[in-house]
């Protein structure tokens, strides 16, 4: 199984359309499903990524795999990934990406994380990342499945 935990809703319908697209793609595959968190506002930065760590923690289990997205983590190509996926899965029933919010994570999930990804040292916003990471993983099966859409 594969979940996405995400600080913040999308809002606008072309995004979820986008993201129910791939979901409904992925469901031949795997069961997947995203977590979605609210933002939390204060004007202090270590005081939201606390905040948003304590939400994010809930849906974290100590078997769970948990891949973090950062920037500064390792820059995997997509048969990279693919292989990452397929061999953490072989082991870990339980496959965790987060995404962060605005002010990345904290450091406590950065310990807690299994594998730092950055998928660029480019900053995205949040909602077109989850539907950029969501194609990956997509793309990914179809790499392990050696089936055509993967260039």
């Amino acid at each position: 199984m594969i979940r996405i935990l995400c600080v913040g809703k999308i809002k606008e319908s072309f995004f979820r359309s986008a993201i129910d697209e791939y979901m409904k793609r992925l469901s031949k595959y795997t069961k997947i499903d995203v977590v979605e968190i609210d933002d939390v506002f204060d004007n202090n930065i270590e005081i939201i990524k606390k905040k948003e760590a304590e939400k994010l923690f809930k849906y974290i289990s100590e078997k769970d795999y948990l891949i973090t997205l950062e920037i500064d983590g390792k820059q995997l190509n997509s048969v990279e990934l693919a292989d990452k996926i397929a061999d953490t899965l072989i082991i870990n029933s339980n496959l965790v990406f987060l995404i962060g919010g605005s002010y990345g994570i904290s450091d406590e999930l950065k310990r807690r994380s299994n594998f730092l990804l950055s998928f660029s040292k480019l900053t995205f916003p949040h909602q077109l990342f989850r539907i950029i990471l969501l194609e990956q993983i997509y793309r990914s099966y179809k790499i392990m499945n050696n089936e055509s859409y993967h260039k």
